[in-house]
Parts: C-alpha cells; sequence; structure tokens
C-alpha cells in the first residue's frame, strides 16, 4: 500500500487519536473498534490485515497494552513510504493517545486536592472509595478464582489474602511489596 498523506491529514490523525484519549475510559483498548472505523474503514490508511497483526504484535510482546496504538501509527507511516514517516506516525499516534488523558488525570487531581475542603470534593471522594474497593477486590477476586478453588489452592488464596492485608495495614510503600513478590517468584517461592 502506497499513501500520500498531507499535513491535514497527520493533524486529523494527531485530533482523532486525542480525542479518543479523552473517550478511551478503561484504557486505549476500548477504543479500538474506532480506531478500525477511522483507520481501515473511513481513511484507508491501513488493510484489515495490517490492523490485526498490529493489534496481536502489540499485545503479544511485554510492556504496556497501550503500545499497539504506536503501532497503528508505525504502519500508517509505512505505507507512506518509509522509516521517517513510520516513526512520525508513531509519534504522533503515541503522543495524541498518552498527553489529553494524562493531561486531564493531572489537572484533575491538582484541582481536587486544592479544593478537597469544597463538600463536593469531599462527597465524591467518599461516595468512589466504597467503588474502588469493591473493583479492587473483584479483580483480586477474579484473578485468583482463575487459579482454582480454595480448598484446592490454598497457598494461592493465603496468599492474595495476606497481601491485601499487608497492603491495607501497613505503611509500607506499595512497590516494596510488588518488589518483593517479584523477588519471591523469581527464586520460584511462589
Amino acid at each position: 500500500m502506497n499513501l500520500s498523506l498531507g499535513v491535514l491529514d497527520w493533524l486529523s490523525l494527531l485530533g482523532h487519536f486525542a480525542t479518543l484519549s479523552l473517550l478511551g475510559v478503561g484504557g486505549a483498548i476500548t477504543t479500538v473498534p474506532d480506531m478500525h472505523r477511522y483507520l481501515v474503514g473511513e481513511r484507508l490508511w491501513l488493510t484489515d490485515a495490517q490492523f490485526a497483526s498490529s493489534m496481536a504484535l502489540a499485545q503479544a510482546a511485554p510492556g504496556p497494552n497501550v503500545l499497539f496504538v504506536g503501532l497503528l501509527g508505525w504502519n500508517v507511516g509505512l505505507n507512506c513510504g518509509g522509516y521517517a514517516l513510520a516513526l512520525m506516525g508513531l509519534t504522533i499516534t503515541l503522543t495524541a493517545i498518552l498527553v489529553p488523558s494524562s493531561l486531564l488525570a493531572y489537572l484533575a487531581a491538582r484541582w481536587g486536592h486544592r479544593n478537597r475542603e469544597l463538600r463536593a470534593v469531599r462527597a465524591f471522594k467518599q461516595g468512589m472509595a466504597p467503588i474502588v474497593v469493591a473493583l479492587m477486590v473483584a479483580t483480586a477476586w477474579l484473578l485468583t478464582a482463575n487459579h482454582g478453588s480454595p480448598g484446592k489452592d490454598a497457598p494461592l488464596w493465603l496468599l492474595t489474602v495476606v497481601s491485601a492485608l499487608l497492603v491495607w495495614r501497613t505503611r509500607v510503600h506499595l512497590l516494596w511489596w510488588l518488589g518483593s513478590g517479584a523477588l519471591l517468584g523469581a527464586l520460584g517461592w511462589v
């Protein structure tokens, strides 16, 4: 496929992915259908096979799952004729998908901290706390339940409960617990 994209096309790609960044509640992966509609169906910048292989390769590779967005941009650039344009496509799509949502989260957190004494902010935080805890418990339950029942895999279930209690009841930073778990896993103890 040999494309010729002008400045307005690249700006359109930037704008579309920036919009998706703000709509991607649950992560960039939730916007895949619209990315496909835009890149394959509407703009014809990628083929179905290129889109699917980009998704499969990025999901199989180690690292954050948002890397598929960069790979989509890379392939758009390659279709335009070279590695320089591929690098530009990668940069445009990753910047567009990461910066707006990150900036929104940063500004909202600063505003919330600055206005933490407002009744509405306190009510929002108090209302969200049980929801966040419930979602974390549900995630832990699903991850553990996929590995068997409490009777059959008691050590795994015990480790889950102990980990949750340690994170909840101690003031040790979570990264230390994650590092400890990684070390225990590398040693083959868990």
